[in-house]
């Protein structure tokens, strides 16, 4: 095995070995399988392990590299969130009644990554059906921040984003409807790219979830990493159609806009009326912002004209009905209840997700529409806007209701489902949203910011991180591994 490759190797490093015959798959394999033994008990981020199918996998990656057959992924070993479809694996998505679910058949990102040759170290860890910036599950405990181990890693991908931090993992695949991929990039100090709505199919995401749903919106797969090229990498992996609709349907995203950061035009989201981020994120912002104008992009101040509270309102709407398909009444009550707040003027009234009759559904549709057209006007003129992707950094585990939950930022309570507002700017009308590391707090925990771009140009907000990896400021490890 080579010197050269060791766990913080970028999956594009550890191909390029594979491709170069330095490192079999097997020797690698066996290496993240060592790492996982060695640092998963403290962190609990990948709960459901399959080192022997990874073992196998190993093995037939290096038989076909030997008989010359090529494959994007051949031979890299990765993880999968467990809510993931993957044929005979649990796929709980936390829920204690789905515990002992395994589906019969891959869904199509798990088909992709394993048609292209990658060896699956395990299924990472969740929260109760993904609803939470914790991965806190009945069905498989608490996942703890590689950072901190006091501290959640995110949710709901977190454990996949601790895996990442802690060298157990070169990539992984979350899912996002309420920022469940960025903001545990944020938290564990990667990436995460949150693709545009359309780019990849969302089937198999969620238990029972196998079968296309057009209605269903907002929800998407995206690829973590620790590096940003390893994000457009994973992401020509799964780009695509959905079932069906590849018959005559292709994704063709156009090249990023851009191949130098003084080329970009890049807005900074102004001061929100909604909430503000800590002292340390806003910092991180500007610091971010003067280093740009520095090296000669244009920069400044700009949103789309937006009715923000109206979208906020909309938004949390659509997640309200999105993410209680399928309940019972009672269960769809409860269900809106942890979104909806008459007591706070920010959230729309109780209830109101769950008594849309079809006309009042259809015309909030022609309001994310509207939504939309405004991001596209916006984007003539912008390239990307770049923005916090939570409130402030990891946070201590709390329990309870996340109604009477608060976070704490600069020494004032926030109520806890605020940290909603900045992950929901490119959720709402579908934009693709980069997130990266900003550096350190000074508590030493990673502070994390995103880019959102245009609908379908995914290779802009991708590269423009790509350029901030390499000028700015990138993946760190944390201390002690």
């Amino acid at each position: 095995m080579t010197d050269s490759i060791h766990p913080y190797s970028t999956a594009t490093q550890m191909l390029a070995a594979l491709e170069a015959r330095t490192i079999s798959s097997v020797e690698l394999t066996e290496m993240h399988l060592e790492r996982i033994v060695r640092r998963d008990g403290p962190l609990n981020a990948i709960p459901v392990p399959t080192a022997e199918l990874a073992r196998e996998a190993a093995l037939r990656a290096d038989a076909s590299r030997m008989a010359g057959q090529q494959g994007a992924l051949l031979g890299l070993p990765m993880t999968l969130k467990e809510s993931t479809q993957v044929a005979g694996l649990p796929q709980s998505a936390g829920i204690m009644g789905l515990a002992e679910y395994q589906p019969a058949h891959d869904g199509p990102i798990a088909r992709r990554v394993f048609e292209e040759g990658a060896c699956l170290l395990g299924k990472t860890n969740i929260p109760v059906a993904l609803g939470d910036w914790q991965a806190d599950s009945p069905v498989y405990g608490t996942t703890n921040n590689p950072w901190d181990l006091a501290c959640t890693p995110g949710g709901s991908t977190g454990g996949g984003a601790a895996a990442l931090a802690a060298g157990m993992t070169p990539l992984e695949i979350g899912s996002d409807i309420g920022g469940s991929i960025r903001v545990p990039a944020a938290y564990c100090g990667v990436y995460g790219h949150r693709p545009s709505e359309t780019a990849i199919p969302k089937v198999g995401a969620f238990p029972m979830s196998d079968r296309p749903n057009p209605a269903f919106m907002m929800g998407v797969q995206g690829p973590l990493s620790r590096s940003a090229f390893d994000l457009e990498l994973l992401f020509d992996v799964v780009a695509g159609p959905e079932e069906g609709d590849d018959a005559g349907w292709r994704f063709d995203p156009p090249p990023a806009r851009h191949r130098a950061l003084e080329d970009f035009r890049v807005a900074v989201m102004p001061p929100s009326s909604l909430v503000s981020p800590s002292a340390a994120m806003a910092a991180k912002v500007d610091d971010l912002a003067s280093f740009l104008s520095r090296v000669g992009a244009t920069v400044g101040s700009a949103m789309p004209v937006i009715d923000e509270h109206a979208y906020f309102a909309d938004y949390l709407t659509l997640l309200t009905v999105m993410t209680s398909r399928g309940m019972d009444p009672e269960a769809r009550s409860q269900a809106g209840q942890r979104l909806l707040d008459t007591e706070d003027p920010l959230f729309v009234p109780q209830g109101h997700g769950m008594t849309l009759d079809a006309h009042d559904y259809l015309r909030l549709l022609d309001r994310r529409e509207a939504a939309r057209a405004a991001w596209r006007a916006f984007f003539v003129h912008w390239d990307v806007v770049i923005c916090p992707t939570a409130l402030d950094a990891a946070f201590p585990h709390v329990d309870g209701d996340q109604r009477s939950r608060t976070l704490s930022i600069d020494g004032s309570d926030v109520p806890y489902m605020y940290n909603i507002v900045y992950p929901m700017w490119a959720i709402y009308a579908g934009q693709p949203a980069t997130a990266f590391p900003a550096g350190l707090n000074v508590a030493g925990l990673p502070l994390g910011l995103q880019a959102i771009g245009p609908y379908l140009e995914d290779r802009t907000t991708l590269h423009f991180a790509q350029l901030l990896e390499r000028d700015w400021c990138g993946f760190e490890v944390p201390p002690g591994y």
